[in-house]
């Protein structure tokens, strides 16, 4: 039987979703989890008739990849990593890879290079940007780590990427650098992300409270800017999810979410490493500590009570205001960026 390109590990939505990507672009796939039901039920669904090979062990995996073998891990960031990296080192040859696709800490990446240099073989630690969409059609890509393993697995990142420029033919996906530089950067990228959408939220608070906007005139509003300078993908989906509604109550979806914000941790590591490298990354440390406090929901709720605050109507012309806000948004993101790209070259 003939080997397939590249192996996958880990087939939870972004891990499915790649697969497929990596598939559609011409490439044979094999795939494996740990719960062999979920690589049954792939190869059955949305998987049929594809360039798949559905495998129940590592031992199936790593025997159906052509050499150098690539190894590309979609599993939870932290110990899961290490536990793969540990059960496929035997099972590989000198000059083969291990991909980490995971939102990994990059000082993690940094020491997993090493080791898994240290036993013949090449390890990439890369950022994947997009979300389930991306992963599907698209996503942005941060690869780094050892450098040999670059040209073995550009065809294929850059082949799956989202494209850019004139043409469209940018990929967007290069190398990184060394070590953990492709976990790095996905940590800022994260932050600066982080920042995105405390700003636009902050502009959403002020028209929806300030100018008092309801939710036809804030779609209006976002789309307009969606389509000058400030157009992007999370003003793309900040725009949309004004016109959703809830099939059941046929109330806005935006106005039944309650206004709490978890957090996977690249906002904050990048906040800590910024205090470390004394590099004021001010925008996206205050975006984490938004989300902090919006955690406080209860508490939030009591000293509403006691503390009302001023209305925060403004009567002025609502349509200079509108303007006033897309310009401060707008310059409050090259802020953002310009911070995180000072914090990558002061590491």
């Amino acid at each position: 039987m003939k080997k397939t390109d590249i192996g996958l590990i880990g087939l939870a939505v972004m891990g499915e979703n790649l697969a497929l990507n990596i598939e559609s672009r011409d490439f044979s796939i094999a795939v494996y989890n740990r719960t062999t039901s979920k690589v049954d039920q792939l190869l059955a669904g949305r998987a049929k008739g594809k360039n798949f090979v559905g495998c129940h062990s590592l031992e199936e995996l790593v025997d159906n990849l052509v050499l150098p073998r690539k190894v590309m891990l979609m599993v939870k960031a932290g110990p899961a990593v290490d536990e793969f990296i540990e059960k496929l080192i035997p099972l590989l040859s000198p000059g083969d890879v291990i991909i980490d696709g995971g939102n990994t800490l990059f000082s993690d990446t940094e020491r997993r290079t090493k080791y898994v240099e240290s036993k013949g073989l090449l390890y990439i630690g890369t950022g994947v940007s997009g979300g389930e969409e991306g992963a599907l059609h698209g996503p942005s890509i941060m690869p780094g780590g050892s450098e040999k393993a670059w040209p073995l697995v550009k065809p294929i990142f850059q082949a799956i990427s989202a494209k850019v420029g004139p043409k469209g033919d940018i990929p967007c996906c290069d190398w990184v650098g060394p070590r953990g530089a492709g976990h790095y950067v996905k940590m800022v990228h994260n932050g600066i992300e982080y920042g995105d959408m405390q700003l636009i939220c902050e502009a959403y608070w002020m028209l929806k409270h300030a100018l008092g906007l309801g939710n036809d005139e804030l779609y209006d509003v976002f789309n307009h800017w969606y389509q000058g300078e400030l157009n992007s993908y999370l003003i793309e989906i900040t725009r949309d999810i004004f016109s959703v509604k809830d099939p059941d109550t046929d109330n806005y979806l935006v106005d039944m979410i309650l206004d709490t914000a978890g957090a996977k941790g690249t906002g904050k590591w990048m906040s800590q490493l910024a205090l470390d490298l004394g590099v004021p990354s001010t925008l996206v440390t205050e975006a984490v500590y938004a989300r902090c406090l919006s955690a406080m929901k209860d508490a939030r709720v009591r000293a509403g009570k006691i503390l009302k605050g001023p209305s925060g109507k403004y009567t002025g012309d609502k349509k200079t205001f509108t303007e006033q806000i897309r310009q401060a948004l707008y310059a409050s993101k090259i802020c953002s960026y310009a911070q995180g790209y000072v914090q990558i070259f002061d590491a």
